[in-house]
């Protein structure tokens, strides 16, 4: 079956992870997806090189695309990308504010020359505002934000993947999306600019809100600033298991199920969330001590017959072998590699193409795109 963006060409100025992000859901919905990098490549390719040689961020990244190696300096690379975006649905860039004007491709320019055209710009923190020209990435509007201050234990700490960029990458997916809805009705393309502080600004509005309440959240690790008992606690041989008590019903099926304790279940110290947050650390212990009295095994199933919550806390070598783990395979120019599926569609209507050397595709598509008439 086609792809639900089968026959849209998407021309993309992108590197590291936030823009490659979006283009690569497009090019798993079917669309046409040209990456434009330049003649030494996306600097995400060098990253790493634990993937056959590959890096691990480019091989998630790419799939499905072709790579045209440009030099966006030299009159004959710009005539030939202004033939692509000539016949361009979709423009994606996430280079350094300012780049691409100074390249000459203004974006408010190239919305004049082609009204059609959905034009997505992804930046540090948008285009306006006292920050719009400030370079930025991941980790940087970690900080920015407040997400680094409450993550962590003792110290303020970096989310362990590239959240912001994936969030912004995401945002720029669905805008996309929305555009392409509304150009159906009103055949007009749009300008999208995105923010990455935007991005993560949205997702800290919890904290923000508990900020300006007077209530400050605090980093505390697994544990969970709002509810109680929330949080990692050992089995008897080790295990580490986190549980999520949600509402006071579930605390008493805990109690009376799991930590055997009808009293506690009926204690009113302990029976509303907000007893129980006020006394996290008699909680959590008395949680601790019966947790410590079961082995993994007994405990779980103890768990799944009260219908609590729970997990074990897995570390990247368990979720390898993850039994609910469902992977793609795609091909790189050094061989196939596996990995984690994207969050599941209609199999009939996905496909995951192969990663692309850098400038694989660049002489093919110098012949396909003449340039326009009046080009240097």
């Amino acid at each position: 079956m086609p792809g639900a963006l089968d026959g849209l060409l998407v021309v993309s100025v992108e590197q590291a992870v936030a823009a490659p992000y979006c283009s690569a859901r497009l090019a798993d919905a079917g669309a046409r997806v040209i990456k434009i990098e330049r003649p030494d490549g996306d600097f995400a390719r060098g990253y790493d090189d634990l993937v056959h040689g590959e890096c691990s961020y480019f091989v998630w990244l790419n799939r499905g695309k072709e790579s045209v190696a440009l030099d966006l300096a030299k009159p004959a690379d710009k005539a030939l990308f202004a033939a692509m975006i000539a016949r361009a649905d979709v423009f994606v860039q996430n280079l350094k504010p300012g780049a691409l004007a100074k390249l000459g491709f203004a974006i408010d320019r190239l919305r004049r020359q082609h009204p059609r055209l959905i034009c997505c710009s992804i930046s540090g923190f948008g285009e306006t505002g006292p920050l719009a020209a400030r370079k930025s990435y991941d980790m940087l509007i970690q900080a920015e934000s407040g997400l680094a201050s409450i993550t962590g234990t003792s110290e303020p700490s970096r989310v362990g993947v590239s959240v912001v960029d994936i969030a912004a990458g995401m945002n720029a997916y669905e805008a996309i999306l929305e555009a392409l809805v509304a150009r159906q009705r009103n055949g007009a393309g749009a300008s999208l600019s995105i923010s990455m502080f935007d991005a993560m600004a949205d997702w800290m509005t919890v904290p923000l809100l508990q900020q300006e309440a007077g209530a400050p959240p605090r980093r505390i690790g697994l544990a969970h600033t709002s509810i109680s008992p929330y949080g990692a606690f050992r089995s008897r041989d080790g295990v580490t298991i986190l549980i999520s008590i949600q509402n006071d019903r579930e605390w008493r099926l805990l109690a009376e199920k799991v930590l055997g304790d009808a009293a506690l279940a009926a204690n009113p110290n302990f029976a509303t969330n907000v007893e129980r947050v006020k006394r996290r650390g008699e909680t959590d212990g008395r949680v601790a001590k019966a947790f410590a009295m079961l082995d993994a095994a007994e405990l779980e199933q103890k768990l799944a017959a009260a219908d609590i919550a729970f997990a074990r806390v897995n570390t990247p070598a368990d979720l390898s072998h993850h039994p609910h783990l469902r992977r793609i395979t795609v091909g790189t120019p050094s061989g196939p590699v596996s990995y984690p599926a994207p969050p599941r569609h209609d199999a009939d209507t996905r496909r995951y193409g192969p990663v692309p050397a850098i400038g694989e595709h660049t002489e093919r598509v110098r012949a396909e795109f003449p340039p326009l008439r009046g080009a240097e």
